[in-house]
């Protein structure tokens, strides 16, 4: 899997996880739990995992989740002179690949409003996507799935701190997992979220799943792999006498991080090498901000971050449909021969597709070049076209 290039400053960074600034408001309250799983999709790709008979590709609920009691609070995000994303849509495809089983979940959520019981005082604009690659079943993906949203909204802080709420949000499925006796607790998932309120987004990961926003043609990875090789989860790991042999941690799993996989964890609530806590990168959307690529390993192993970019403005630009272009880079995927279940999401900050970038010559004549042609010019002189 392509390494990450790390957070990149042409993005406004509102607070990150590796920052402590925090220009949100406290609000504590408390809030009844009702969310319905309803499914949109059906199963793709043939044949089922042994531990869970029950594969879902795809979900957007249609029940309405409560906001809390006191929902009068002001993100202090937007003005009336500040850029505001039009609107926000998506798409989204999933494949089993090359694998027997198809072992991933996501969700899509468009319209976060209409899935809260009030919405007073929240942003006009409100959207929730997942990604959730499994492991060793769906159980855990599928759980991760139908609970982590409604945990983020029945969070105390939510939604006056919003990366506090999510964090908590993680911990809390993770636990609440284990504590289920219907799922089998040894199965595992990543675990990549996006929560856009307003211009506002927050992005989590635990895992190797990834998000990718894509900036004019630029890749601006928000998310960081979490590999058990990695310079500074090797260094967590080690610290909480966990093991790495040849890439495994603890000779079992390829990635630092995830949910679920209790057989590889301790007593609740007790440090662990294997961490359910994710990573969390928060940005204000500015007008440049055009899409954001969100997929599992399966598309990352083999296809680099500014590559996927550049394929997705190109599909954009001839037909501006989100759903066909997360086709196009699964297709993309599949004919470089992953060898992963494929899950990738497209989300669009914009109704309209991306413009043509126009470069200002030095005698004053206004050059237009696609951001497809100007990135395959940078591959070639970074090296990796």
């Amino acid at each position: 899997m392509a390494g990450g290039t790390g957070f990149s400053p042409s993005c406004v960074i509102v607070e990150d996880g590796f920052n402590t600034n925090n220009n949100n408001n406290n609000v504590s309250s408390g809030v009844e739990e009702r969310l319905k799983d309803s499914d949109q999709l059906g199963q793709l790709g043939d044949g089922k995992p042994p531990r869970h008979p029950s594969v879902v590709r795809h979900s957007v609920s249609t029940e309405r989740l409560p906001l809390p009691v006191d929902s009068d609070f002001d993100l202090g995000i937007v003005g009336e002179s500040e850029y505001m994303p039009m609107m926000i849509r998506s798409g989204s495809c999933a494949e089993k690949g090359s694998k027997e089983y198809m072992e991933d979940e996501h969700i899509c959520i468009d319209n976060l409003l209409e899935h809260l019981d009030r919405v007073e005082g929240l942003p006009s604009l409100g959207a929730f996507y997942g990604v959730f690659d499994g492991h060793g079943g769906t159980d855990a993906a599928s759980y991760v799935r139908k609970n982590i949203l409604k945990f983020i909204i029945e969070d105390p802080q939510f939604p006056g701190c919003l990366k506090k709420a999510i964090r908590n949000a993680y911990l809390k499925a993770d636990q609440a997992f284990v504590e289920n006796s219907s799922v089998d607790i040894s199965s595992g998932t990543t675990a990549l979220t996006t929560l856009v309120f307003g211009r506002l987004m927050v992005v989590a990961n635990a895992g190797d799943c990834r998000a990718v926003l894509g900036k004019r043609g630029k890749a601006i990875e928000l998310s960081n792999d979490h590999k058990p090789n990695s310079i500074p989860e090797r260094r967590r790991i080690e610290q909480l006498g966990g093991v790495i042999y040849d890439g495994y941690l603890n000779g079992q799993l390829s990635v630092s991080r995830a949910l679920g996989d209790w057989h590889m964890k301790g007593s609740k609530g007790s440090a662990c090498p294997l961490s359910a806590e994710p990573e969390l990168q928060e940005i204000l959307l500015m007008e440049d901000d055009e899409f954001l690529i969100m997929g599992c390993d399966g598309l990352w192993d083999v296809m680099s971050s500014q590559s996927a970019v550049t394929i997705a403005r190109k599909e954009l630009m001839i037909h501006n449909d989100p759903e066909r272009c997360s086709r196009e880079l699964v297709r993309e995927a599949l004919k470089r021969s992953t060898r992963d279940n494929l899950t990738v999401i497209v989300i669009c900050f914009s109704p309209d597709p991306p413009p043509w970038i126009e470069i200002q010559s030095q005698m004053g004549h206004r050059r237009s070049i696609s951001s497809e042609g100007l990135n395959y010019l940078k591959g070639i002189l970074d090296g990796n076209s």
